[in-house]
């Protein structure tokens, strides 16, 4: 019984720590645009987007429910270490693409790192496919569509309606628009990415029998899911906001409004509904139509194109992670060591490899998105190499 104890806390703290590092991994989503056009100073914008991070955490909790008995089968016999296990492959999947700078989505890490646990340790029938597909996939592919159509939409008719107007006035209104929506991005970021950790959290409860199956997270689970989130939201992660800030294209003031209210809109009906959608996918997509609104603007599909490769990786690559860590969980106290072991050295070298070449609030909106290549980056660098670092005014 003290084995499973420590062992539950062991994996509600690693779902925290997985929890930090999406706030960190995701701050570009809602401040990227705001930052680049200078509507907010780097260092006030990610304080903001903390703050509503932590309120969003408590608008709902449909989302912690499709995690916790939607995607996962409670009755499959799911053990602690299976989630741990899901938890270290998708922590790690995050940390490499920080690194190199891409904007993957923290939740498909979370899903891929999961499942990829779960099918090594109960198989196919600890996963339920029909909402794999229903709830991840299918809003996978088409939110990120949604919210840029919108975002172009939006874009077109804010450069219609204001072109009769003096545009530094037009820009500084915008500029107040855009920190109202990134504000909003914030908080349905925080109802949706907040609630994933919460879900973990209760399936351990639930597997631990601390808590009977279909539970509703408890306040506590809300409260320091929602902190720690905030806490790595607060700390920025610089890199991906430089290359959702400036890498993509380069954003007036209505683009990024249009982009972040097209893209809070999106995310916020899809977390009413319980879908549990990459907030990341939504935002870039957002971008990318906001660039594509603008007339005269430039996508860097170069950019573009490393980002999708990663989208596209994000499942399996966290997913085949897990499942190495599950097979050594599984083995007993001193395999879930080993596996803490790996990955705490792991985390280490990729922050190491950070330094050589880092992005902090002072550069961040420097138009050099070049980033250095290691051993940890290699996989996404074999897919989709990054371009070489645009000329000024010119397309990557």
């Amino acid at each position: 019984m003290e084995h499973i104890t420590l062992l539950i806390g062991i994996v509600i703290a690693t779902a925290l720590v997985f929890d930090f590092t999406n706030g960190f991994h995701d701050t570009a989503n809602a401040m990227a645009t705001t930052i680049s056009t200078g509507a907010l100073k780097p260092k006030t914008a990610v304080a903001m987007s903390a703050a509503l991070n932590l309120v969003g955490a408590f608008l709902s909790v449909a989302v912690a429910k499709t995690i916790s008995g939607g995607i996962i089968d409670e009755s499959a016999g799911i053990k602690p270490e299976v989630i741990f296990a899901g938890l270290v492959g998708a922590i790690l999947w995050n940390m490499i693409t920080w690194l190199a700078g891409l904007p993957s989505s923290s939740s498909h890490a979370l899903f891929g790192g999961l499942i990829g646990a779960v099918l090594v340790a109960a198989g196919t029938h600890g996963i339920h496919g029909d909402a794999v597909v229903m709830k991840v996939l299918i809003p996978a592919a088409a939110a990120p569509v949604v919210a840029g159509l919108a975002s172009t939409l939006a874009t077109r008719v804010s450069y219609r309606v204001g072109r009769r107007t003096d545009p530094k006035a037009t820009a500084r209104g915008y500029r107040a628009g855009q920190i109202a929506s990134a504000g909003l991005v914030s908080l349905a970021h925080g109802t949706s990415d907040g609630q994933k950790t919460m879900g973990v959290i209760t399936l351990t409860l639930i597997t631990g029998n601390a808590l009977a199956p279909h539970s509703d997270p408890p306040l506590w689970v809300i409260v320091s899911a929602g902190a720690a989130m905030a806490m790595g939201t607060y700390l920025g992660g610089w890199r991906i906001i430089r290359t959702m800030g400036r890498g993509l294209t380069d954003i007036q003031p209505q683009q990024g409004f249009a982009a972040q209210t097209g893209a809070a809109a999106t995310i916020l009906a899809s977390s009413h509904l319980g879908f549990a959608l990459s907030t990341t996918q939504v935002c870039s997509g957002a971008v990318m139509g906001a660039g594509l609104g603008r007339s005269g603007a430039v996508v860097r599909w170069s950019t573009a194109g490393r980002m999708v490769a990663a989208w596209v990786l994000t499942l399996p690559g966290a997913g085949l992670v897990a499942a190495g860590a599950a097979l050594l969980a599984d083995q007993g106290k001193w395999g879930v060591t080993v596996v803490a072991v790996l990955a705490l050295a792991a985390c280490a070298a990729i922050r190491t490899a950070s330094r050589r070449r880092p992005v902090t609030s002072a550069n961040v909106n420097e138009t050099d998105t070049a980033e250095p290549q290691g051993a940890v980056t290699a996989a996404i660098a074999a897919v989709a190499p990054p371009p070489p670092a645009p000329a000024a005014g010119t397309a990557a």
